[in-house]
């Protein structure tokens, strides 16, 4: 029996999951997200009503966060589970992707085993104090990392989970993504975001506003090594 499309599936389904839990996260950094849930909702003998079961924007902006974080741990699990049954000896195999593959993975996988909330890294002796990469998709530098909480800057953040995800599935197990598929509808709010800066256009500057000064070579400096440059166009 084959069970590459099995895991090919699996991985599209925690790819898209992943996906949803970066985009609740977005939603409600933009103000956009509704928090709504029934007024009152009966499933089974339980019973719930919106003012015990609803969140509060304070609340839902940790919990949106903590969604993305249990999004890698899904896609992370998936890509191991994947590796470990389709490449044989996959910790010490041949092709070095195959390899760093795993390792990445399955340390990503077991620093939630002890807690889905608050990971913390569990490296392996033989692990530790080693760089684990694949050129221009993920990079984990496992020095000093054992016992210490996971933090997204150890692997590269969202979209290198992403990108990681998607070479598993279209270049190891060989399911490239169809370039006729049909595609998402354009945003409805227009914004561009850079790490965790989100930048949008607005029509008129909010009250009390801040106006920031170009700096050497015309850019702008937003802090925490964030700049806004100007793009030169061939003319």
């Amino acid at each position: 029996m084959d069970i590459r499309p099995t895991h090919i599936n699996r991985l599209k389904l925690a790819e898209q999951q992943f996906r949803l839990a970066c985009t609740v996260h977005l939603a409600l950094a933009n103000d956009v997200q509704t928090l709504d849930v029934p007024v009152e909702w009966t499933f089974g003998r339980h019973r719930v009503s919106y003012d015990d079961f609803g969140l509060r924007h304070d609340q839902a902006d940790l919990a949106a966060s903590l969604l993305e974080l249990t999004a890698t741990l899904v896609l992370s699990g998936t890509i191991r589970d994947a590796i470990a049954e389709l490449f044989p000896n996959a910790k010490s195999h041949t092709d070095e992707r195959v390899k760093c593959a795993y390792q990445i993975s399955r340390m990503l996988r077991n620093a939630f085993a002890h807690s889905f909330v608050s990971p913390r890294w569990s490296i392996d002796a033989d692990c530790r104090d080693k760089t684990f990469a694949i050129a221009q998709v993920i990079e984990l530098n496992t020095a000093g990392l054992h016992d210490q909480f996971l933090d997204w800057r150890h692997y590269g953040g969202p979209l290198a989970i992403f990108a990681f995800g998607r070479f598993v599935r279209t270049v190891l197990l060989e399911d490239m993504v169809d370039p006729g598929r049909a595609k998402p509808p354009l945003p409805s709010v227009e914004c561009y975001q850079q790490g965790r800066l989100i930048a949008h256009r607005v029509a008129a500057l909010p009250e009390r506003a801040e106006v920031a000064r170009a700096g050497p070579h015309g850019r702008i400096n937003l802090g925490d090594g964030h700049y806004l440059v100007p793009l030169l166009r061939e003319t």
